[in-house]
C-alpha cells in the first residue's frame, strides 16, 4: 500500500468515544391511560434488598394484544442509594417527617420502601398483572399499600376543577422531570406521591364563585384569576416561584371515599417539598385554602432508575 493510502489507527473501544446514554422508564410519560394501581411494599428483611431489587427490577409487561400495562418502579431514596451507590443522586431523602403546617395542619409521611405504579388501558390487564407483581414479591416484601385510580371527565379532578392545567408539555417534560445526562441517576426522577381524601359535602356546599377563589382558576374553563387570593391553590403552589414539575395525578376511591391520587415528577427535590411547605403555610404563613377541603393520608418521595440503572440489577 503506499505510505500515503495509510490511515490514521483509530481508538475501537466504544466507551471511550461514545458516553453512556440513559433511558427514562417510559410509564412515566404514558399519557391517556384509564386505569390505574399504585402498589406500595415494605421488604420483610433489610439485609435484602439485593435480592428484593432484582425481583422488583425483573418485572416484565404481560404478553398480550388485547391491553398493555406501563410500569415505573420507585425505590425509597435511602434503599435505592444503598443498591446503586454510584447511580444515586445526592441529597434526595424519603418522605420521613410529617410536615407541620399552619393552624394544626399536618401532611403525614408514610413512606415505604418501593412502588409499582402500573397503568393501562384496560383494568382486568392491569388487575392481572398486579395479582403477579405481588406474587412475585411475596417471599420479599409485604405489600403495604395499595390505591387503584381512574379519570373523571376525561381531565378533572373529584372538585370538579381541571387538573394539571400548568402542565408542560410532553416535548419539555423531560427536561422537568429527568435527571440530565452527566450526574449519578441520570434519566431518573424524584417522584412524589400522597393521597388527599376530598371532603366533598364540605367542598360542595361552597358557591361556585368562592371555589374558584380557593383554586384561584375558573371551575368551567380553567383560566387563571388575575386577583386570585394568596391562599388560593394556584397561588400557594406556583411554579415559577418552585419550580416546574410534571404531573400525573388521578382520582381515586368510592362513591362515599375518594380524592385525588397526587403523582409528582421533579429533577429537583426542593421542587416538590417547597410545594408542600407552601401548601402547608411555612413558606410565609399562608396556608393553602384547598387543604381546608382535602386531607392528605399518605406521604412518600421514591426514586424512580432509569431502564439502565434497573436492568443491571435482574
Amino acid at each position: 500500500m503506499p505510505r500515503w493510502l495509510k490511515l490514521p489507527r483509530l481508538c475501537t473501544s466504544v466507551p471511550d468515544i461514545i458516553p453512556r446514554m440513559y433511558t427514562p422508564q417510559a410509564g412515566i410519560f404514558a399519557l391517556g391511560t384509564s386505569s390505574h394501581a399504585y402498589l406500595e411494599f415494605d421488604i420483610l428483611d433489610a439485609k435484602n434488598f439485593k435480592e428484593f431489587a432484582s425481583a422488583i427490577s425483573a418485572i416484565r409487561e404481560p404478553r398480550t394484544t388485547t391491553g398493555g400495562v406501563n410500569f415505573v418502579i420507585g425505590f425509597r431514596p435511602e434503599l435505592w442509594r444503598e443498591i446503586a451507590p454510584d447511580e444515586a443522586p445526592a441529597g434526595v431523602e424519603g418522605f420521613n417527617k410529617e410536615i407541620q403546617g399552619a393552624d394544626g395542619f399536618t401532611m403525614p409521611a408514610t413512606q415505604h420502601d418501593a412502588l409499582v405504579w402500573l397503568s393501562g388501558s384496560a383494568y382486568d390487564v392491569l388487575f392481572d398483572m398486579a395479582r403477579s407483581v405481588i406474587h412475585d414479591l411475596a417471599g420479599q416484601a409485604t405489600l403495604a399499600e395499595e390505591t387503584s385510580s381512574w379519570p373523571y371527565r376525561h381531565d378533572r379532578d373529584l372538585t370538579g376543577f381541571i387538573d394539571g392545567s400548568e402542565n408542560p408539555t410532553l416535548l419539555d417534560a423531560p427536561t422537568v422531570a429527568l435527571l440530565p445526562e452527566g450526574v449519578p441517576g441520570a434519566a431518573g426522577s424524584i417522584l412524589l406521591l400522597q393521597k388527599w381524601k376530598h371532603k366533598t359535602a364540605e367542598w360542595e356546599a361552597v358557591p361556585i364563585d368562592q371555589q374558584e377563589r380557593i383554586m384561584g382558576r375558573s371551575k368551567r374553563d380553567s383560566i387563571e384569576l388575575e386577583n386570585k387570593p394568596a391562599d388560593s391553590h394556584v397561588a400557594r403552589t406556583d411554579q415559577d416561584e418552585f419550580g416546574n414539575i410534571f404531573r400525573r395525578n388521578m382520582p381515586y376511591g368510592s362513591v362515599g371515599d375518594h380524592g385525588t391520587v397526587f403523582v409528582g415528577f421533579s429533577a429537583d427535590q426542593k421542587r416538590l417539598s417547597r410545594m408542600l411547605d407552601s401548601m402547608a403555610g411555612l413558606v410565609n404563613g399562608t396556608r393553602d385554602a384547598l387543604t381546608r377541603f382535602t386531607q392528605p393520608l399518605t406521604g412518600s418521595y421514591y426514586f424512580v432508575p432509569s431502564v439502565e440503572s434497573l436492568r443491571v440489577l435482574r
